[in-house]
């Protein structure tokens, strides 16, 4: 399983960045985030873990150890879950007209009985990404100029 969202963010790619690179952030945009928070804490660089807890549909809390693979400021932040659901995502931003293109990666190899499932999961895992993006979008984009952070 493995697919794309592009979303055009009124937004320098800085701006994104910090926005979507900071642990504390995530349950803002990411709207079935729990909780995130980094082990140990401290800033978050490459080779950094996160322990996220995410809203599974029924209400079901789904934990899980996610490292950080990649961290390029204002460009590329990618993440490989090592204990949980192994939903890998991968997100890059480039300058463009609007401020910033911002490409986020998912991918999974499902196993056992999800592998039969990966159609419906991959349609599932779409929508539920893309709202994220949306939400994304919208928060970024309402900030005043020169913002990075919600109060």
């Amino acid at each position: 399983m493995d697919f794309v969202i592009e979303t055009e963010i009124a937004r320098a790619p800085a701006d994104v960045f910090a926005y979507v690179a900071d642990p504390a952030k995530l349950s803002t945009w990411q709207t079935n985030t729990v909780s995130a928070v980094p082990e140990p804490d401290g800033p978050i660089t490459k080779g950094s873990r996160i322990r996220e807890v995410h809203r599974a549909p029924g209400g079901k809390e789904m934990h899980s150890l996610v490292e950080i693979v990649d961290y390029e400021p204002d460009r590329a932040f990618g993440m490989r879950v090592v204990e949980g659901p192994p939903i890998h995502g991968e997100i890059t931003l480039e300058p463009s007209d609007e401020g910033t293109r911002m490409r986020f990666r998912v991918h999974a190899q499902p196993s056992g009985a999800m592998r039969l499932a990966e159609p419906i999961l991959r349609l599932m895992l779409k929508r539920q990404f893309r709202r994220h993006c949306t939400t994304l979008k919208r928060l970024l984009e309402q900030l005043p100029s020169g913002t990075r952070h919600l109060t």
